[in-house]
């Protein structure tokens, strides 16, 4: 590699943010079928004071932001969709993750909606994130569970770990397609997801609208051969994997034109109501007994996120070795902004776990993609762009340091 190339386009100098932990490295939310290791990401926006559109957005929320007018704008939105016979009239993408389970409990309990939720199976439950799940479902939401075909879902994984740095690409995107594909097959009108990408990190304008770009949840047909997944075009991935459209077709995502027929609407409720992760995590354990691990997630400092997936730890891992930026960064960015803790707390947290190797599920990891240790390890330093890393005494080391 160039030794002063970047990786992604990325911004060759590293700012970090005044007010939180964030660098510009942050790329955006973008659409997952269009991305390639070449591919050019955009990046968090910061102003000229050096401050992000997340900390912005955070401050304008809690001083600009009617949120009781708000609420009665979701009143008069859920009276519209309510059924009168009981019968499901809001999809709920639901983990069973703290966030979800706030959602869903909320629209059913609160609303008086009659929600359901819908689930793409995680690559291996954790036991914390199984018995949440199960408390979710006990609480008195139904549920339905896609899990995608087992073998492929896997070669998939590993594709996208070893083409893209980014084994939780294929998960994304069933994740995202999940909803949309059930609400029309059952005839649903009304989506909720719940905070939108925005509160932490795509363009500050995009929380000003409670609907969903719809590119996210419509761009992926599997019948298109020069659209990529797990960074291979889909003509070149079948014909290396020897399957088939058919196959593919549980990542398949609706149309446009199925959206715009079935006249589904895709909210988040960040639009309506105050989103704070702590006051979701306070809510959801006092409503279905959520609770958090024994022990805080490898690198970061928290217990109640990334409770679900084995490998989930491994996609903020990838994020840290391509963008300098992990688990803690993004925990600690959040609740500074929420005023949980202060910046120079969060400078402290981010420093001493962002870059701690996940070691707890590794071998889990390996096992899923099927490689070896030194496969994974070559791959991850392939992936380290040399505008953030350097080598010393056969060690790697961030070379802009968080103050």
């Amino acid at each position: 590699m160039n030794k002063n190339k970047t990786l992604f386009g990325l911004p060759s100098k590293v700012k970090f943010c005044k007010q939180c932990v964030i660098s510009n490295q942050r790329p955006i939310t973008l659409v997952e079928t269009k991305h390639t290791k070449n591919k050019k990401k955009e990046t968090t926006f910061f102003d000229k004071d050096g401050v992000c559109d997340p900390c912005k957005w955070a401050i304008i929320k809690k001083k600009d932001i009617d949120w009781k007018k708000r609420e009665q704008e979701l009143l008069v939105l859920l009276d519209k969709y309510r059924s009168k016979d009981g019968s499901y009239d809001v999809v709920v993408p639901a983990s069973g993750g703290k966030d979800s389970i706030y959602v869903a409990h909320l629209l059913k309990y609160k609303y008086d909606m009659n929600p359901l939720t819908v689930t793409w199976a995680p690559h291996i439950r954790t036991e914390i994130g199984q018995k949440n799940f199960d408390s979710m479902i006990d609480s008195g939401l139904d549920n339905i569970t896609i899990n995608p075909n087992s073998k492929l879902h896997k070669q998939l994984t590993r594709l996208a770990f070893l083409n893209l740095g980014h084994p939780f690409q294929p998960f994304i995107i069933g994740q995202r397609v999940v909803g949309p594909k059930i609400a029309i097959e059952k005839n649903i009108k009304l989506i909720f997801y719940g905070e939108n990408v925005a509160e932490y990190g795509n363009r500050i304008k995009d929380n000003f609208s409670p609907l969903m770009d719809t590119s996210l949840i419509s761009a992926f047909d599997t019948n298109n051969d020069n659209l990529y997944l797990s960074g291979e075009r889909i003509g070149d991935l079948k014909k290396k994997l020897s399957i088939t459209s058919n196959e593919l077709e549980i990542y398949k995502s609706p149309t446009q034109k199925q959206i715009k027929k079935s006249n589904i609407q895709v909210h988040y409720m960040s639009y309506y109501r105050f989103w704070s992760q702590q006051e979701n995590f306070y809510y959801a354990s006092e409503n279905t007994n959520f609770q958090t691990a024994d022990e805080r997630t490898q690198g970061s400092y928290t217990k109640s996120n990334g409770l679900d997936d084995k490998l989930e730890c491994f996609h903020y891992y990838m994020m840290m070795i391509k963008f300098g930026m992990g688990r803690a960064t993004w925990d600690a960015a959040q609740e500074i902004r929420d005023g949980k803790i202060n910046r120079e707390e969060g400078v402290t947290l981010v420093n001493k776990y962002d870059t701690e190797f996940p070691d707890k599920y590794f071998q889990d990891f390996l096992d899923y993609l099927s490689i070896e240790s030194e496969v994974f390890h070559k791959t991850v330093d392939s992936f380290r762009p040399n505008h953030l890393w350097e080598k010393k005494s056969n060690n790697w080391f961030l070379k802009n340091i968080l103050k």
